[in-house]
């Protein structure tokens, strides 16, 4: 099969291989340790990385909420193996949430959660394992009157993570999920999630995926986000637009408006440490705008899609390990 393309808008053909090789190598025990055993590959991860522990994920967000942004928290961390760590990673957001509360910050932030970090992926109870854990961080998230977000995982998680979404907002219906415009199911998941306090963060996907299910190129990926914008913009919910792409902002904008939705009634989502100038214009031009800020020991996975995403920044890194000496 041949590799998947990267994400990245009019790439030629070299940056596109390049993509394809780093959402390899996020999956990579091998390079995982290589990469994160050299001190120099901090100062690049700091680009995108909040930090590592939960006191400087307070500092990250009370900066950018000062600046009149609200934040998601992503604890980093992802595909669990057992219960003990799974427990961890929820306790790690309940004593988050608890923290952004002391700070006074708790309503302009919500946190993101990847369920394999909770236990989907346990051999045994995942399942009920994840959907526990999920259900502790949602109570925490309550209490303190802010929501959760389940990011979306590759292909073979989805109907799980969807039966999880719907599971859980019986009790907490401002619960949000994530759809990804480059698998060809998202259209459909978009139509049955488009109902009324549906919350939806429409991506276009880090994850390397077969072209069965998956668009392959770039130009696809769009058109697919495109599509799915319109439906979830005409539809009763709260669309999400996670994008930098200035073509396709400019694009949901304007859905937006013909739906005639005011700009409190949908909200742009951007990374941490990518195109902070642009956050902050669409913010003075009176969107909302909320900034998603990972943090935690387990960076590598997250690291290595955000260089796949835009293969540039390899030049940073090349940099920092060059002179480590």
């Amino acid at each position: 099969m041949p590799p998947a393309p990267s994400r990245v808008t009019g790439a030629p053909p070299e940056v596109t291989v390049l993509g394809s090789v780093l959402l390899s190598a996020s999956r990579s025990p091998w390079l995982r340790q290589a990469v994160t055993s050299v001190p120099a590959t901090r100062g690049v991860v700091d680009r995108f990385v909040a930090g590592e522990d939960r006191a400087d994920a307070v500092r990250a967000v009370a900066d950018l909420v000062e600046r009149g942004l609200t934040v998601t928290v992503d604890h980093l961390g992802e595909d669990t193996t057992d219960a003990a760590t799974a427990g961890a990673v929820r306790a790690a957001y309940v004593d988050a949430l608890a923290a952004f509360a002391e700070a006074g910050i708790a309503k302009s932030v919500e946190v993101s959660v990847k369920l394999s970090a909770v236990g989907q992926a346990l051999a045994a109870d995942g399942a009920a394992v994840s959907l526990e854990n999920a259900r502790a961080i949602c109570d925490a998230a309550s209490a303190v009157g802010t929501t959760v977000t389940f990011d979306m995982e590759d292909h073979t998680t989805v109907d799980k993570t969807l039966a999880v979404v719907h599971e859980l907002r019986r009790d907490f219906p401002w619960v949000g999920c994530v759809l990804q415009s480059m698998l060809r199911r998202t259209e459909g998941d978009c139509h049955d999630l488009a109902g009324p306090g549906s919350r939806v963060r429409l991506v276009k996907g880090a994850y390397r995926e077969p072209a069965s299910v998956a668009f392959q190129d770039t130009t696809d990926v769009d058109r697919a986000y495109v599509r799915c914008l319109k439906i979830l913009m005409a539809g009763q919910g709260y669309p999400m637009v996670a994008s930098h792409d200035p073509r396709l902002v400019a694009i949901a904008a304007h859905l937006a408006e013909r739906a005639g939705r005011g700009r409190d009634d949908f909200e742009f989502q951007l990374l941490y440490g990518v195109r902070p100038d642009e956050q902050r214009r669409l913010a003075d031009d009176g969107y909302r705008v909320r900034v998603y800020v990972p943090y935690g020991t387990d960076w590598y996975g997250y690291f290595m899609r955000r260089l796949a995403e835009r293969p540039a920044n390899v030049v940073f890194l090349l940099r920092a390990l060059a002179g480590r000496g």
